[in-house]
């Protein structure tokens, strides 16, 4: 990683090639076979299997930016050219003060007509969010991603602000990713196609929900973010730009060329990911890998 985000400071995958590509395994440190099972299917369909045609060539995304200082977050915003921001708040060692300078640093950036959202993460409380988002009105924000973890705080929550919500982690870390949507804790969704277990469970759950939603990387290589580019550029309709402008805060690549956004917005193309001999893991981490899964597999079969 070229920027560590959320304590994560390098990415571990194994990639898959099959008849219709190659697909991308990388769940985060930590994930049990239960999760990992749909990270892997979402590699296996990938590369296994057709997936839609898309409506559309390029994708609108977003700039994200982690829990850095001003200097750097004003940087990433102005080197990315583009005109939504997602900010990531409520980290670890974050405080109020810092977030506020970071929220301001990038307002600046992105000038007027700039959109800029936050992330949570499911961090704060039910009555912290609604003393912060109050706070926070002087940015107008478009959205806050999952500002509370609860389901129910999330429907209590929208009845005391005005700032639309976001569920992420409310979907894809729930046995029923619909279940956000039937309580009414949400105005839009936050999908990301390898945790959620592919390109086509994701269009299907976007369909379900009747809400608007945005397509979010979960910080993969090129290859893991084209599946992720593929999904929203096969939506029927992309009101919002979409989270898959990740690739800037890798260290580095599996591809030559890899699937970077310019001015805002990244075009779908299929990756060949011909750097992968300079990133081959040594044997322990690649045991490790290969046990996670074997571990996910015997819960597909």
């Amino acid at each position: 990683m070229a920027l560590e985000f959320r304590n994560v400071v390098e990415r571990e995958m194994i990639l898959i090639k099959g008849p219709e590509g190659w697909g991308e395994f990388s769940p985060f440190p930590g994930y049990g076979p239960e999760v990992t099972a749909r990270w892997l299917a979402a590699a296996l369909e990938a590369a296994c299997q057709p997936l839609p045609d898309p409506v559309r060539t390029t994708v609108p995304v977003n700039v994200t930016v982690p829990a850095v200082d001003p200097q750097t977050a004003a940087r990433l915003v102005t080197e990315s050219g583009a005109s939504t921001a997602k900010v990531k708040v409520a980290a670890g060692h974050d405080n109020e003060e810092s977030e506020m300078a970071r929220l301001q640093a990038v307002s600046d950036a992105l000038g007027p007509g700039g959109r800029l959202r936050i992330d949570v993460n499911g961090a704060w409380s039910l009555d912290e969010a609604t003393r912060r988002l109050e706070a926070l009105r002087v940015f107008d924000l478009e959205y806050v991603e999952q500002p509370v973890a609860a389901i129910a705080d999330m429907v209590r929550l929208r009845a005391r602000v005005d700032v639309p919500v976001a569920a992420d982690e409310s979907v894809r870390t729930s046995t029923d990713p619909m279940e956000v949507v039937a309580a009414g804790g949400a105005d839009l969704l936050v999908l990301k196609v390898q945790p959620l277990g592919g390109v086509w469970r994701t269009l299907d759950l976007a369909a379900r929900s009747g809400l608007p939603v945005v397509i979010s990387s979960a910080l993969e290589s090129s290859v893991g973010l084209s599946h992720g580019v593929r999904a929203a550029a096969s939506l029927p309709e992309l009101p919002y730009a979409c989270g898959l402008g990740t690739a800037q805060l890798l260290g580095g690549d599996v591809t030559s060329r890899p699937l970077m956004a310019a001015d805002g917005v990244i075009s779908y193309r299929e990756i060949e990911p011909d750097e992968l001999p300079k990133w081959r893991a040594d044997t322990s981490t690649a045991q490790g890998m290969m046990r996670r899964l074997r571990a996910a597999a015997e819960l597909l079969t």
